[in-house]
């Protein structure tokens, strides 16, 4: 029975218990792979995907891309209202434009224009009544035109102050905070378009690409993916009555069909309960069958494949 493969030994043992002695602290286990997932952070149309299963990639290579169209669209509709936000804020900074004061400023001076000469005819009013050549009647009609086109010149004095003048503090500061929010929404608009490419995480190989391109994935589903060099876990089961003897951090010798010699791995957690529960009662004739799963690091896991059946040795687990 010692030229047996390890993987018949295994099925022999589990089909007739006690057939087979198991060596102490040498258990059957797998190699599983601890996987980095590339996921879109908001559902869309895939666009393109710009890896294949198998391909090496490095950290921050270009994985797969999502469709544009309508966070491009967002993106400009955003840039829009801060350059309107900006333009309004300015306006109340600065004051009216240019060529509105300017054309208050020219009716201002046609308005003392023609106060200077409803003061002329006044004056030349006021001695021809003197001299008894005009009447009382003309004199008042000149006086009002005088008060009228200083009415004038005083209501345009101030129009063209208030055109000078920036807005009022809360106009300006309602404006400035349109200001940051439109600013925001832009902030917002390009973090959305970026998200619409993913990029890898972390250098390691492709593993598994789980859409095509034309395929809508949701938000936070896995589209692709990828296993880190040197990023293999070694799982095994181990009985109830030798699961004291293992700690944390004990090294543990594997062995593979195919694999390089000299394989260890660290323990780096066992679990507290049984990973099977088999219909039978714990008492102490029985309770053997019990087996719990333990996981360690490989340390160098050369030439080993996620999903690789192992056994491990444990009989000299030391402490590293």
């Amino acid at each position: 029975m010692a030229d047996l493969p390890s993987w018949l030994t295994s099925v022999i043992a589990a089909i007739y218990p006690g057939f087979l002695d198991t060596p102490p602290y040498v258990y059957d286990g797998y190699i599983e792979g601890d996987f980095t997932y590339a996921a879109p952070a908001s559902g869309g149309r895939i666009d393109t995907i710009a890896v294949a299963e198998g391909d090496h990639v490095a950290k921050g290579a270009l994985i797969f891309a999502l469709d544009d169209d309508q966070t491009r669209a967002a993106l400009r509709s955003a840039e829009a209202q801060l350059a309107q936000a900006e333009a309004q804020f300015e306006n109340l900074s600065t004051g009216s434009r240019q060529a509105e004061t300017d054309v208050i400023r020219a009716s201002l001076n046609q308005a003392r224009v023609a106060l200077d000469i409803a003061q002329t005819r006044l004056t030349r009013s006021e001695t021809l009544l003197a001299r008894g050549a005009t009447t009382q009647a003309t004199v008042d009609d000149q006086q009002a035109a005088v008060d009228e086109a200083q009415a004038a010149v005083t209501r345009l004095e101030a129009e063209l102050k208030v055109a000078e003048l920036p807005a009022r503090d809360a106009e300006r500061l309602a404006a400035e905070a349109a200001v940051e929010a439109a600013r925001a929404q832009v902030d917002l608009a390009r973090s959305d378009l970026d998200d619409r490419k993913v990029y890898a995480p972390v250098t390691g190989q492709v593993e598994k690409v789980f859409f095509e391109a034309g395929e809508v994935a949701a938000s936070g589903a896995p589209v692709v993916s990828l296993l880190p060099p040197g990023q293999m876990t070694a799982l095994f089961f181990v009985p109830e009555y030798e699961r004291a003897d293992l700690s944390l951090g004990d090294i543990v010798a594997l062995s593979c069909e195919g694999c390089a010699p000299g394989l260890s791995a660290k323990i780096t957690r066992l679990a507290s309960d049984p990973q099977y529960t088999p219909p039978i009662l714990y008492t102490k004739a029985e309770r053997g069958r019990l087996v719990y799963r333990i996981e360690a690091e490989v340390i160098d896991p050369q030439g080993v494949l996620p999903g690789q059946p192992i056994t491990v040795d444990a009989s000299d687990a030391v402490e590293e």
